[in-house]
């Protein structure tokens, strides 16, 4: 038998060889691309430094004045967004409270300009609109989908406003829950180093800056926080004002019990050291019954993967030379 007459095994039209060359390439684009990250790491502080120290040229030219009138002279805003503002405004669709509300929510997630509040309230009304009128057009102008009934249609249209509607929500939402949850792991060390530098004499506002230098690489989020508090702290005309402002920027229960510390320390003159020592002691204990909760919940997640993955692949192992043996004895 000639062996050039029936070629090798191929996988998808491919050759044993076609298919190692391939992954040889993969390979090396894979290491060339880890090259590439690895001499160029960047400093994760740097873009947001430059934005407190935006935010601290603000402060300075006035920006935390009392009056809503002299903040929009000074503050530049986006001509984009001045746009969307001027056109909700002649809707008669802009609410100041919803205007804040937007804001803060922005805050919590991390993005500092107040402009993309107007541009979230008017998502929540043109998408709906969009996604609608193509959701009206592939369901029951074009008919795509001729085997669905009147209800299912009816419940894709909805479906498909109700989305839109909530889409930049969700967007908002799901940044700011994983943002709390990076904060959230390093407040109790942040803790560690406010007690540290607390007992070392510093100033509110400068062991505020001080742990913002040395948790920056470690939390940047929890750093930038931290800074922006200092900054603020420096400039504000009362202190309470800032830890306000740093309990309303981020939605943590436990940075709020931080705060609410802070004032009172400002208050009533009680030790700052011993408060937040307590305090840390508080959060460590409750992220060790977080970790432990966890755990407990383990076994009865890993019940259906144990059912469906496991299970299975024990039997065929031991139970497949008994079948093998038992057929050919039959």
């Amino acid at each position: 038998m000639n062996p050039a007459a029936h070629p090798g095994t191929t996988l998808f039209g491919l050759t044993a060889a076609d298919v190692g060359t391939l992954l040889a390439a993969l390979a090396t684009l894979a290491v060339l691309v880890a090259l590439y990250a690895a001499s160029t790491v960047r400093d994760p502080m740097a873009k947001r430094v430059k934005a407190l120290n935006e935010r601290r040229e603000h402060l300075k030219a006035g920006i935390a004045a009392s009056t809503s009138r002299r903040r929009t002279k000074i503050t530049h805003q986006n001509q984009s967004t001045d746009r969307i503002r001027n056109l909700l405004q002649s809707l008669k669709v802009l609410q100041v409270d919803q205007v804040k509300q937007a804001q803060v929510k922005l805050a919590q997630a991390g993005i500092r300009s107040k402009d993309y509040a107007v541009a979230i309230i008017f998502g929540r009304m043109v998408l709906p609109i969009v996604f609608g009128s193509a959701a009206a057009l592939t369901i029951y102008a074009l008919n795509m989908f001729p085997t669905w009934g009147p209800m299912m249609r009816f419940g894709g249209f909805a479906g498909a406003l109700l989305l839109s509607y909530k889409a930049p929500d969700l967007y908002i939402e799901n940044k700011i829950a994983k943002r709390t949850k990076v904060i959230r792991k390093g407040v109790p060390d942040a803790l560690d180093l406010l007690v540290i530098c607390a007992e070392a004499g510093l100033t509110v506002d400068a062991a505020f800056q001080r742990v913002a230098r040395e948790l920056g690489h470690a939390y940047p989020e929890l750093g930038e926080e931290f800074h922006l508090t200092s900054i603020e702290l420096s400039f504000l005309t009362e202190r309470r004002s800032a830890f306000e402002n740093l309990a309303t920027r981020v939605r943590l229960d436990d940075l709020k019990g931080v705060t609410t510390t802070m004032i009172q320390t400002e208050k009533y003159g009680t030790p700052l050291a011993s408060a937040l020592r307590v305090l840390s002691a508080e959060f460590r204990h409750a992220r060790m019954m977080r970790a432990e909760e966890k755990a407990a919940r383990l076994p009865a997640i890993m019940t259906v993967p144990l059912i469906l993955f496991i299970l299975p692949t024990l039997f065929v192992v031991i139970l497949g030379p008994a079948a093998c043996s038992i057929s050919k004895a039959f």
